[in-house]
């Protein structure tokens, strides 16, 4: 049986590939394409923060409610950057149409 952090490494190269072929479409909204990137740096927070919860604390970073917030608020900035990226394109694309 696979670890869930196997697991976790190896769902980081579709992931890199969807980044990858979505930057060289140059089609997606510009805003939404850095909301996905800093999805990755989400990624890159939250593992580091994890392993010092358990280092530290010796629980999940779940568990820690102050770090596990602040690393979550990345999230919660990467999901607000893809939605008012596709939000500006579709308000775009509408004055385009009405034109």
């Amino acid at each position: 049986m696979i670890s869930k952090d196997a697991l976790f490494l190896l769902s980081l190269f579709p992931y890199l590939a969807f980044l990858w072929f979505l930057t060289r479409s140059k089609q997606a909204p510009h805003l939404a394409l850095i909301g996905f990137y800093c999805t990755l740096l989400f990624v890159g927070i939250t593992i580091p923060a994890g392993i010092y919860t358990k280092i530290v604390y010796g629980t999940a970073l779940s568990n820690v409610d102050w770090l596990h917030g602040i690393a979550e608020s990345f999230l919660t900035v990467s999901n607000s950057l893809i939605v008012l990226g596709f939000r500006q394109a579709i308000a775009q694309q509408r004055r385009m149409i009405r034109t």
